[in-house]
């Protein structure tokens, strides 16, 4: 269960990296900066997602903690592993215009949402199974 800390602790540094980057991008513009982040609002995305997935991941933790439940380990590395993946497609579409357009991230978005979708199905059905 451990991994959805240090899952966390990596959302949390790229929520904090994303935020110094359209800060400079923004309201500090340094040559090059601008032209570098191509989508502003899709890195906003970006930003938000991180924040949520790290939320879930300390979330799922504490609650498991708290309640005694020991979450399914596969689980917790859909978590930890979707939870970033998924934002990172925003930091990935923020800087490419032609993101959509290329197949290999069609397919690295698929995977990651299958990903992410497993890890939260399967922790809510423990959660169920301990309610129930």
């Amino acid at each position: 269960m451990e991994v959805l800390l240090l899952g966390a602790v990596a959302m949390i540094a790229a929520l904090i990296l994303s935020a110094w980057l359209m800060t400079f991008a923004k309201w500090f513009p340094l040559p090059g900066v601008d032209d570098f982040l191509i989508d502003y609002k899709t890195m906003i995305r970006a930003h938000i997602d991180y924040a949520l997935m790290a939320l879930f991941s300390l979330g799922f933790f504490g609650a498991a903690t708290s309640a005694n439940i020991s979450l399914p380990t596969i689980a917790c590395w859909c978590i930890a592993i979707g939870g970033f993946t998924n934002p990172s497609i925003f930091v990935v579409a923020a800087f490419d215009t032609e993101f959509w357009d290329k197949k290999i991230w069609k397919v690295f978005s698929a995977v990651s949402f299958m990903i992410t979708t497993v890890g939260f199905v399967w922790i809510g059905m423990t959660f169920f199974k301990y309610a129930w």
